[in-house]
């Protein structure tokens, strides 16, 4: 099939550009081998105009699944943990050995452990959402093999989150659970050894209740938890 060339498109158009944008944006379209081009996002392009910009009217209007938004919460956690971890601790404890990364990194003028650091952003986390009216989730590091025994799963989803992802390994859970009165959308990921430093670091703690840790293993997972309408 031959594609019509874009400048024609503009040619066969070039009236409407006299038109306000928004009557090019609901009346105009092109249809290419049954797919449907909008000319408002051929003239975005030719003008330099944003999607932002297009949809500004009705941005505040715009909605995500609430397990789009977990999801996306998740990734950002997991890759900002990830690079302290790799980029931070393991590169400086392990590698250079210039530095150690203790529990009590304050006293010990040392660093703080990637579990620390990620619990230290969650509790940030929400005390500043506490200010925003619209902005209302929760996040934890569990695991059922905790160091740290409040770090064990306390209700029913969390457990079977935590053994899911533990199983499944590469795939997430979901569920909802209703606490307080409240019902809430709750997703568990796994989190995994990324680098040497968090294996031997659990492997050698004298309170883990596991200690054959491998890199890549499953050793918690992460649970978000939103609440939703009943």
């Amino acid at each position: 099939m031959t594609m019509t060339p874009i400048c024609s498109v503009f040619n066969e158009y070039l009236h409407y550009l006299k038109a306000p944008l928004t009557t090019l944006i609901s009346e105009v379209n092109i249809d290419m081998k049954k797919t449907t081009l909008s000319l408002s996002a051929v003239v975005a392009v030719s003008l330099g105009i944003t999607g932002a910009a297009i949809g500004s009217a009705s941005s505040t209007d715009a909605t995500v699944s609430v397990k789009a938004m977990a999801d996306a919460l998740h990734l950002v956690m997991d890759s900002d943990r990830t690079v302290y971890t790799k980029k931070i601790v393991n590169r400086l404890v392990k590698k250079e050995k210039v530095i150690k990364a203790t529990e009590h990194f304050e006293d010990d003028k040392s660093l703080a452990l990637p579990a620390q650091m990620f619990r230290f952003g969650s509790e940030l986390a929400m005390k500043r959402a506490e200010k925003m009216e619209d902005v209302d989730f929760s996040y934890t590091l569990q695991s059922l093999w905790p160091i740290n025994r409040q770090n064990a799963p306390k209700t029913k989803a969390e457990r079977d989150g935590l053994k899911f992802v533990a199983e499944n390994k590469g795939k997430n859970y979901y569920t909802t659970e209703t606490l307080g009165g409240q019902k809430y959308f709750t997703a568990v990921y796994a989190d995994t050894g990324v680098a040497p430093v968090c294996v031997s670091c659990h492997n050698k703690h004298p309170d883990t209740p596991k200690k054959d840790f491998k890199l890549g293993d499953v050793m918690g997972g992460v649970v978000i938890r939103i609440p939703i309408e009943s």
